[in-house]
């Protein structure tokens, strides 16, 4: 019997070793492989061992491809341009089926699906439009038990009325036992927006079995840092960069954006709690253990982009939380109180009528920042820079936490980051690694149209660029870091990304996010130059690179089958990043 077990509990582990088993390819939202077959001395030799293409893409730029797979028991499961589910086997590519949610009519997002199973019953959940999907993991089948004809409508049960304003949900929620915990993505105009409140839903049925107000109701905590009776109107406070599970406690982390409306408070002064917040629940019930607000008052779309980072630090449990403002918060996991230290700093008054900005805002202290936060025109040449300085001839270029005004501001990191949605990675070693753009923001307020319920809005999401589309910041526009967090301090920080504006080093801006693995590996795409590296994530040096079929603007995953090691991307390309669409998955491996 005890043979047995243990030939039961190597399986198992080797089963976990081999696989990618969550978009971010654990639980704890690190990013990290354990596969040490490709090493430093041999990644220069990596060769495309398949591609795949789903033919549902579009050549003119117009959709785009964020998923990062699973990879279970062989089979990898993603997702395509308009949002269609595929199984592939891993080891060729070869697709085994296809799911097709013809009801969604989109070319949105998708970041990644969800596993479940329970002996026989395999499923695979994911989002598309406002439904969440469960489909049958071997055939592709909706799972007719599940919801109302096998999908859930996310748009329902969020305790409010009038209900049916837009929830989604772009990044995969997580799964324990038999729940599934979701997050949304919800509109941010004003008056446009639904609640983003953290519900879980019963893999099986699909019935809400707990849910977490982020916008707090009458009696609950938090309630207090909002005006009487704002979760009846005001939306956002959403989960739409990703949560991280911690199976052995029993807890979520779930990190939080804005409320809506993004750059106007007056309606919703206070702190605005669970506002850009992490915040701990109780995985079985919901229930808040702790939270902790990273921005007060958001009032310049500074969304917490990605799930966290679920390290040991310094021997103890905790959790690393990256910003778009280039920050990097490091939390007691129990606790939710700050291991490195943090400071609360004094910054100006708003000017708008009505608005009440946070006299104070959270800096830490270690470790620096690891993307600019001072903007200063680009000196590609010296026309660009007289070119950028003549457009900040009338705008406040103060730093950060200055409020929108009617003058307009400069903000940089700008409302894409600094910090992105793909997240960071994490070896056990100490250190965590993260990729950065610098592209500076307008924000300008204006008079709300007559009639429009509210008084103001943005003068647009205004980039500052020069007449060729470059960003106006000074270079580098990329950046990638490796941070020892148990020191505070960076090992190293690197131009990421080739432009071919200039033969200087100036990177480039960049979507997508890092895996590394335990023998020094770093592979990312990411960059608006199209290719896939590898570094050596002890120095920074690149060891490999390649050209992809369409932009790697998502974050890989590293897996096995049959003892050799795959290292696959999805190459969709378009969306921000302004280039060609593609439809595929390319996977590496050595020859």
């Amino acid at each position: 019997m005890v043979i047995r077990y243990l030939l039961v509990l190597t399986a198992a582990v080797l089963t976990a070793q081999t696989d990618w088993r969550t978009w971010s390819g654990g639980n704890d939202g690190n990013r990290y492989s354990p596969l040490t077959q490709i090493t430093k001395a041999n990644v220069s030799k990596l060769k495309v061992a398949w591609e795949y293409h789903s033919g549902d893409g579009d050549a003119r730029g117009r959709t785009m491809m964020q998923c990062t797979p699973l990879v279970i028991g062989g089979v990898l499961y993603a997702t395509t341009p308009t949002l269609m589910a595929v199984a592939l086997d891993a080891a060729t590519g070869k697709e085994i089926w296809r799911f097709d949610p013809v009801e969604v009519k989109t070319r949105g997002v998708n970041r990644g699906v969800m596993y479940w199973e329970s002996g026989a019953d395999k499923r695979i959940l994911y989002s598309a439009g406002i439904y969440l999907f469960a489909l049958d993991a071997k055939t592709g089948k909706l799972v007719e038990g599940f919801g109302v004809g096998g999908r859930i409508d996310m748009t329902k049960e969020l305790d409010r009325e009038p209900a049916g304003a837009f929830s989604g949900a772009t990044t995969p929620g997580v799964v324990y036992k038999d729940l599934v915990i979701m997050g949304s993505s919800v509109g941010e105009g004003p008056r446009t927006s639904a609640p983003g409140h953290i519900r879980a839903f019963d893999v099986r049925t699909g019935k809400r079995r707990w849910i977490f107000h982020t916008i707090p109701h009458p009696g609950e905590v938090g309630y207090e840092t909002w005006p009487k009776d704002a979760w009846k109107s005001i939306g956002g406070a959403n989960n739409w960069g990703g949560m991280s599970l911690d199976e052995k406690r029993g807890v979520v982390y779930v990190s939080l954006g804005s409320p809506a409306f993004d750059f106007y408070g007056g309606d919703r002064v206070g702190d605005n709690l669970f506002g850009n917040a992490i915040v701990a629940l109780d995985a079985s019930t919901g229930k808040r253990i702790w939270h902790y607000q990273t921005l007060h008052h958001d009032i310049w779309d500074w969304d917490l982009p990605a799930n966290p980072n679920l390290i040991r630090w310094n021997g103890k449990d905790a959790l690393a939380q990256i910003t778009k403002q280039g920050f990097v918060f490091v939390l007691d996991r129990e606790t939710g109180k700050p291991l490195l230290p943090v400071e609360e700093r004094p910054f100006p008054a708003s000017t708008m009528p009505g608005e009440v900005a946070s006299k104070t805002q959270p800096i830490p202290l270690k470790p620096p920042p690891f993307s600019p936060q001072t903007f200063e025109p680009s000196d590609l040449t010296p026309e660009v820079q007289a070119q950028i300085t003549k457009q900040l001839a009338d705008l406040k270029n103060d730093g950060l936490y200055v409020p929108p005004s009617r003058q307009g501001s400069v903000v940089l990191p700008g409302t894409l980051g600094g910090g992105l949605w793909g997240g960071a990675a994490w070896d056990p070693s100490g250190v965590l690694y993260v990729n950065s753009q610098t592209v500076a923001s307008i924000h300008k307020l204006i008079d709300a149209p007559a009639g429009a319920g509210y008084p103001y809005s943005l003068n647009g999401y205004t980039k500052i660029r020069d007449e060729k589309g470059n960003p106006g910041s000074k270079p580098p526009w990329g950046l990638l870091t490796a941070i020892n967090l148990n020191k505070g301090d960076f090992v190293w920080q690197k131009v990421f990304g080739k432009s071919d504006v200039t033969t200087r080093d100036v990177g480039t801006e960049n979507m997508g996010g890092p895996a590394v693995t335990a023998n020094g590996l770093l592979f990312i795409g990411a960059t608006r130059d199209e290719m896939f590296r590898a570094y050596d994530s002890k120095t920074g040096a690149v060891l490999f690179e390649t050209k992809l079929p369409a932009g790697g603007y998502a974050t890989p995953a590293i897996y096995s089958v049959n003892g050799k090691q795959y290292v696959v991307i999805a190459c969709g390309g378009g969306g921000r990043m302004t280039t060609k669409s593609g439809d595929g998955y390319v996977a590496f491996a050595l020859p």
